[in-house]
């Protein structure tokens, strides 16, 4: 991946143009012509490897900030969405191994005590442990709000029982960041449930009352899991942030990585252009190249100026991020705009390559898979599209 122009752009600063610099030169010899493995032991095996790699290599400690600063957690977004772009250009499974590191840490980071982060932080920045966070549940993913999963004070302990699924890193992980009732859900008149009284703790994979219920297998190669808790102790010292400060927290954990989405979308969209054009030129047809038809030019373009409007949405919501601005707005923008808009493009791209674009294996079919589930991770377009327009309202209606 050559190291583009739009480094260029006043978002960035020489330290951004410089990370992106090395990390190109780091994947260009550590991640290129790796594809999709092809059995849940690989996929497995590649991702802890994966894990090691990128905390050797130093690049996890960009998405956990604590190690590099034990005075405060501070989240470089930009930096987060550049090496989302690169690593997902190169391999979806690097990008996937360094983005839930941030993800299912990210808790800890922002809400938890100095023993909390001295006791996980370290490890997962070094690559020397695995990370997960455990929101969605069968009967709540875009409805947050509406888990069940609960956590009931007693003693000195917490006792967790319920069912967390879709966990990425599920199975692999060696602590989780679980989100649970700690007080019995309220109804508003509409019959929907408010967000009062969820809490956040830190579950080791090894503590009784905790298992791993079943393995998902997905279109793209991810480990995921159902997560079941049964009478699970967890001690008071494990809960991040104060009781019933959960769903806040897990809001302010995926206002950051959410814009990280945007930047691995846009770098499996850039993947795929960058494929149709060298296959263009050199594909002959009708006497000519793909390259000289006008249909195939026509298609080009709107991949192009897909790509560039969705990363001005990214690295201007990463920048906002960045200077302490709110910027739920934009961030639910950015997701919504470069995970629909890679889709469209790697789509274009499998139909310039025709029947090698459907073969499995080659690098077209190969993002056409990984972008799927980008859609959906992290808040689903339709979710992003209901939080665009109540922060429309909430302006419209202030004075």
């Amino acid at each position: 991946m050559r190291i583009r122009s739009f480094l260029e752009w006043p978002f960035f600063e020489p330290r951004h143009r410089e990370l992106a610099q090395r990390l190109d030169a780091w994947a260009s010899s550590h991640l290129e012509g790796g594809g999709h493995p092809q059995d849940r032991a690989s996929v497995d095996e590649a991702c802890r490897t994966l894990v090691r790699e990128l905390g050797a290599a130093g690049w996890t400690r960009y998405s956990v900030p604590y190690a590099a600063q034990p005075s405060a957690a501070q989240f470089d977004v930009r930096a987060l969405a550049l090496i989302r772009e690169t690593l997902a250009w190169y391999d979806g499974l690097a990008d996937f191994a360094f983005a839930m590191q941030g993800l299912g840490s990210g808790a800890i980071s922002l809400a938890g005590s100095p023993e909390l982060k001295d006791r996980y932080l370290r490890r997962v920045a070094a690559g020397e442990a695995i990370a997960a966070f455990a929101l969605s549940e069968p009967q709540a993913g875009s409805d947050v709000a509406a888990l069940q999963c609960s956590a009931r004070l007693d003693g000195d302990a917490y006792v967790l029982d319920g069912e967390k699924t879709w966990i990425s890193n599920g199975g692999i992980a060696d602590f989780y960041c679980v989100f649970a009732r700690t007080r019995p859900a309220e109804r508003r008149a509409d019959g929907s449930v408010t967000a009062r009284g969820i809490s956040a703790f830190v579950v080791d994979a090894d503590t009784p009352g905790f298992e791993i219920k079943s393995r998902i297998d997905v279109i793209a190669p991810h480990p995921l899991a159902t997560l079941s808790f049964s009478r699970c102790r967890i001690p008071l010292t494990q809960r991040l942030g104060a009781e019933g400060e959960g769903f806040k927290l897990a809001m302010r954990t995926l206002d950051i990585f959410r814009t990280s989405v945007a930047g691995a979308a846009l770098g499996f969209a850039q993947r795929a252009l960058d494929e149709a054009l060298k296959h263009s030129l050199v594909r002959p047809m009708f006497g000519k190249t793909l390259a000289d038809l006008q249909l195939t030019q026509a298609g080009l373009s709107d991949m192009a100026t897909d790509i560039d409007a969705a990363r001005l949405l990214t690295y201007r919501a990463a920048w906002l991020r960045d200077r302490g601005a709110p910027v739920t707005k934009e961030v639910a923008m950015a997701k919504m705009a470069a995970t629909e808009s890679a889709q469209r493009t790697i789509d274009r791209a499998v139909q310039l390559f025709g029947g090698r674009g459907v073969v499995q294996g080659e690098i077209a079919e190969r993002l056409y898979r990984d972008i799927r589930a980008l859609r959906i991770y992290e808040g689903a377009t339709e979710v992003q599209k209901l939080i665009v327009a109540r922060e429309l309202l909430n302006e419209a209606r202030t004075p």
